[in-house]
């Protein structure tokens, strides 16, 4: 568990950090979706200005978050509604 020191681009600066060598490759990649957000907003909306492009990805991964979020919750309603389907089936057999 030996910590790397890594300096990761986002945007246009360099943000040196410390991290667990078992994390590096996810948050090098993390870094990686960022700037290609940062691409797409530059590109799609013509923006130039650092903080709005970063406020934008900063919006865009909140609401997949809050997506992700959602869809768990329904699997885990639905799964909890199964087992106890599951248990009543049980039950009855007994």
């Amino acid at each position: 568990m030996a910590e790397l020191s890594i300096k990761l681009k986002i945007g246009n600066r360099e943000y040196p950090m410390k991290v667990k060598s078992e994390d590096e490759e996810r948050i090098r990649r993390a870094g990686k979706i960022l700037n290609e957000k940062i691409k797409f907003y530059r590109d799609r909306f013509n923006l130039e200005d650092n903080q709005d492009l970063l406020a934008m990805v900063a919006f865009d991964c909140q609401v997949e978050k809050m997506k992700n979020e959602e869809t768990i919750e329904s699997t885990d309603e639905i799964a909890l509604e199964q087992i106890k389907n599951l248990n009543q089936i049980i039950s009855n057999a007994i």
